[in-house]
């Protein structure tokens, strides 16, 4: 029977977490430990800490979860780590159902925090209460140096993305009033965290434009301390940064080694979290693996949230193809926009100056822009191009081999040669595309990440176990191969 659906996603308006000594507390204290050691520290921050266990009934294990775009990455990026995590603590197989906390629907609830500070150390952050006793005047004009064209309306997001974007978004809608202070946005160069953090501070001055809102970047943020020393104005310099109710901080990594410009940016930071302000940052790694940067800091910088941007997964790439091409008026074939998504895989910045050449030579060479002309101009800026095979050729080159018809590849029908048939397409979309478990599903008659999960493991384990299966998968490899040189 065909697998359809791995772990339901159940919400419960009143789910009561279990204390940690309870069966449930002790399972999931378990499992963590394990967990702990597999996955890197912000991994086990981002995606671990924030899950609570609810009830262990039998083979059901119960897990309270803040979102489901949440239980959906677990399932997509941990659900086979959790599952053998739990069978070792508890020795059988474990369904897991997640579910979303009901209290606060938006995409990230609040962190409950605690009124009385009484014996909470100095470097833990005031309380909302705290917060809310204290005010402060408006200061001088403010520019905000935001880039206009920065918005989220046209930031395309996707997986590798998306927990920043809805973070980000958060914050926008409600600065200051989230648990998200700071919010540390970080990831490799030219993947777009500059236009996530304006987008934030455009965001925030189109519902009220009053609101003070200043971009800067830690250089100039250093230069502009330098000059204020220079010319007797550390207070007036001081007074303008803490006077804003947003202050967007970019690449904080260049803070590192400067000593005096990292105290001021201290007290700084103080005194707009203590006003209950947002601030924002960026940087290339997360703060704890900056060198050279105060402890102190370190450590506020840790107190809100911390999420990535990873390099965009080719259903991303493509999206950002089509929306900067149609922005420039240009209507280009599928076949080019895969071609470029396939082979400029580092960054969005390299992508876009790939897009930019193929234009310019088109325009200045009076040629067509056909996959040639897109090899070409691909192949002056990495080098070797890549093969690309598609889900589409795929299903055919299975569907051919096997002498079934392709639609059925993407039917209900449960008939076992079909099953298997679609189970070895799936299996084939996971290792020889860069799509994501959702587009494979799609591919698949509309069908859940979860199935294409299963999918995939069931054909691993059966050509362990059935040569003549291997030996089926290895030739269609070779033929999808062969087809894509």
């Amino acid at each position: 029977m065909e697998f359809e659906e791995r772990s339901p996603l159940i919400t419960d308006t009143t789910p009561e977490v279990q204390p940690a000594g309870s069966p449930a507390g002790e399972c999931w204290r378990q499992c963590l430990e394990i967990v702990r050691g597999r996955v890197n520290s912000q991994s086990f921050k981002t995606w671990f800490e924030p899950i609570a266990p609810v009830k262990l009934d039998g083979s059901d294990f119960y897990l309270q979860v803040p979102s489901q775009f949440f239980s959906e990455w677990l399932e997509e990026h941990y659900f086979s780590l959790i599952k053998e995590a739990l069978a070792q603590v508890t020795g059988r197989d474990i369904v897991i159902h997640y579910l979303v906390k009901a209290e606060d629907r938006d995409e990230f609830p609040l962190v409950e925090e605690t009124p009385d500070r009484s014996g909470v150390p100095a470097d833990q952050p005031p309380s909302r209460p705290e917060i809310q006793a204290t005010a402060r005047p408006a200061g001088p004009p403010i520019e905000p140096a935001l880039n206009r064209r920065y918005t989220f309306g046209n930031y395309i997001k996707g997986e590798s993305n998306q927990f920043a974007s809805a973070a980000a978004l958060a914050v926008a809608n409600n600065p200051g009033g989230t648990s998200f202070n700071p919010l540390v946005i970080y990831g490799g160069v030219g993947l777009g965290k500059t236009h996530l953090v304006h987008a934030i501070g455009n965001q925030l001055l189109a519902a009220d434009p009053s609101k003070r809102v200043l971009y800067t970047s830690s250089e100039k943020f250093t230069v502009d301390f330098v000059e204020s020393i220079q010319r007797d104005h550390v207070s007036e310099f001081s007074n303008y940064y803490r006077s804003v109710d947003l202050l967007i901080v970019d690449d904080i990594q260049f803070f590192t080694g400067k000593e005096k410009t990292q105290d001021i940016f201290f007290h700084t930071f103080n005194t707009l979290h203590q006003l209950g302000k947002q601030i924002v940052l960026s940087s290339d790694k997360p703060p704890k693996e900056l060198k050279g940067l105060n402890e102190r800091l370190v450590s506020r910088f840790q107190w809100g949230l911390t999420a990535d941007i990873q390099p965009p997964d080719l259903e991303t790439r493509i999206a950002i193809l089509l929306k900067k091409s149609s922005d420039d008026g240009v209507e280009l074939s599928h076949d080019v926009v895969e071609f470029i998504a396939a082979n400029i895989t580092s960054n969005i910045r390299e992508l876009e100056g790939c897009l930019i050449s193929l234009l310019a030579r088109a325009s200045l060479e009076n040629k067509k822009i056909d996959l040639d002309l897109a090899r070409s101009v691909v192949r002056s800026i990495v080098g070797e191009v890549k093969t690309h095979i598609t889900i589409d050729e795929i299903q055919r080159t299975v569907s051919e081999h096997l002498s079934i018809p392709q639609d059925l590849l993407r039917a209900k029908t449960r008939k076992q040669e079909i099953v298997t048939a679609r189970q070895i397409a799936m299996y084939l979309s996971k290792e020889l595309t860069n799509s994501s478990l959702k587009t494979i599903g799609l591919h698949f008659g509309g069908r859940d990440h979860s199935t294409v999960i299963h999918a995939y493991q069931t054909t691993e384990d059966t050509m362990k176990e059935d040569p003549m299966v291997r030996t089926l998968v290895q030739q269609l490899k070779s033929k999808l191969e062969l087809r894509s040189v």
